[in-house]
């Protein structure tokens, strides 16, 4: 029997991975691209057509190798209709319908599903959210979302916007994230942390006390969150009192997540991979302080490290209803 595959298209607004595998996690052929969207999905959506025959090529397989394609990106969309509709990182792709165009040229089914959803989904089926009936993964790069595993299955809600704790406000004023001020991203997101990063330097070239991010702000640079992270091994005070605070605002979400959810894991992706107890130490304290069931609820980093993009499109690919993809 011939081999068949599941391609995965990881959709990022910084770049978009194409991976093939036969028995996932396993990955046989990537290849990645910038995904420019400032250029519109045309010519984004050109190179993923053209990427996933290249790796068939190199596989000796044509479309007819194909079992399915999944593809992972980022909100808001309808997973239903296939349709991505001009995400925050992808501001161009404007009511874009992905699924349709790329079964029209595979003959193949092909699905959509939200990042975040489709990472807690690899987490649980592959990564740190393992034998976990009732888990939570998040999203913590430049925005901050969630996906809900319960009884064993992906937690979509009545309009598939179940877990969109990013837009949870926790104070009446602060940095702004999902368009509003004080929300959970704002608070506890790589972008998030920049705005923090930005107005505390800013206070204390005022009163005149040195940090190593000060030159950012005189060239007119943007601070970014992994710029407060290299500042912090640096030993720099600001930068670390930065990181203090971004970890005890994530504290107060999963707090909040563990009060409504009572979870058995929260796994963490983006920068509580990067961190690790950074982060998460003044995490922990304040969900000690704060939740009904801390003691029950283990607050983790995830497991696929920088593979957790590519696996959880291929979780798309293959159906994220677990009974399902074991059986496939």
């Amino acid at each position: 029997m011939s081999e068949r595959v599941w391609a995965g298209v990881d959709v990022g607004g910084t770049k978009t991975a194409l991976v093939l595998s036969s028995s996932p996690p396993a990955v046989l052929e990537r290849i990645e691209f910038a995904t420019l969207p400032a250029e519109g999905p045309e010519r984004a959506l050109h190179l993923i057509m053209t990427g996933i025959h290249e790796l068939l090529a190199k596989r000796g397989l044509t479309e007819d190798g194909l079992r399915g394609i999944g593809v992972s990106c980022g909100g808001p969309l309808d997973r239903v209709a296939g349709v991505v509709q001009s995400p925050p990182n992808l501001p161009t792709w404007v009511d874009v319908p992905v699924t349709s165009i790329l079964e029209q040229e595979f003959h193949i089914g092909c699905q959509l599903e939200n990042d975040a959803n489709a990472g807690a989904v690899a987490e649980h089926r592959y990564g740190a959210g393992q034998g976990c009936q009732d888990m939570v993964f998040l999203t913590m790069g430049t925005g901050l979302g969630a996906g809900i595993i319960t009884d064993g299955r992906l937690y979509h809600g009545v309009s598939d916007l179940a877990g969109e704790i990013g837009h949870v406000r926790l104070t009446p004023r602060g940095p702004i994230g999902y368009n509003k001020a004080g929300s959970v991203e704002g608070w506890a997101s790589g972008g998030g942390m920049a705005q923090v990063a930005a107005r505390s330097v800013e206070a204390a070239m005022k009163r005149e006390k040195k940090t190593l991010l000060e030159p950012y702000l005189r060239d007119n640079q943007a601070i970014t969150a992994r710029d407060v992270a290299l500042a912090a091994q640096e030993g720099d005070a600001l930068a670390k009192q930065i990181l203090r605070s971004t970890g005890r605002r994530l504290g107060q979400a999963l707090a909040i997540l563990i009060d409504i959810l009572n979870p058995e894991r929260i796994v963490i992706g983006g920068l509580a991979m990067r961190l690790g107890e950074t982060l998460l130490a003044p995490a922990r304290a304040v969900v000690k302080r704060e939740a009904l069931a801390a003691d029950i609820c283990q607050i983790v980093p995830a497991s696929l490290d920088e593979r957790i993009g590519d696996v959880a499109a291929l979780c798309v690919a293959v159906g994220l209803d677990s009974t399902a993809a074991m059986k496939s």
